[in-house]
């Protein structure tokens, strides 16, 4: 059975999915269509336990997520990809070819990018913390002044504010 609930960040709504069992998908407020944003099922405890999370996180003290997830789609690829999207500790970025690498395939830098493209539990699987290869903000399903608005949410909430982080504009 399929459940979903509205959660407020502080960047606006987001809707939220689970199948009883693991959460399966979220959207991010301009994926949100206007008719479905005022209906929540509560009553669903994974729906609970992701809003219990993300309120954490967005209050800086949540640094890995715990839920359970099951996107309802992707290739195997795919889901390395958003594997290792999970492995990318808060107030850290990577490149699209970091990833690459890190996923095992060094010369499929689009592959890896339609695949973050494609992630469909966005914030929990941190698909906005890859950036273009000169630091610049790129390619996010939910915009890129969100993208930016994500990275310094997390570049403030976090103690490792210079080690390991790129900034846009930067050069790795």
């Amino acid at each position: 059975m399929n459940h979903s609930t509205i959660f407020e960040s502080p960047f606006g709504k987001l809707k939220l999915f689970s199948n009883g069992k693991e959460l399966t998908r979220i959207l991010l407020p301009s994926q949100l269509p206007e008719s479905d944003a005022d209906f929540s099922d509560n009553a669903d405890p994974i729906l609970q336990q992701a809003c219990d999370e993300l309120n954490s996180y967005f209050a800086g003290t949540r640094k890995e997520f715990e839920i359970a997830i099951a996107p309802e789609k992707g290739t195997e690829f795919q889901r390395q990809v958003w594997t290792e999207l999970s492995r990318i500790p808060v107030g850290t970025t990577i490149t699209y070819s970091e990833l690459a690498i890190r996923v095992g395939r060094p010369s499929a830098v689009r592959a890896v990018g339609a695949a973050n493209g494609r992630n469909e539990i966005p914030i929990i699987v941190p698909c906005h913390r890859v950036i273009g290869a000169n630091g610049s903000l790129t390619g996010f399903a939910g915009g890129l002044e969100l993208k930016r608005q994500l990275l310094e949410h997390e570049e403030i909430h976090t103690s490792n504010r210079t080690s390991g982080v790129h900034r846009p504009g930067n050069k790795e």
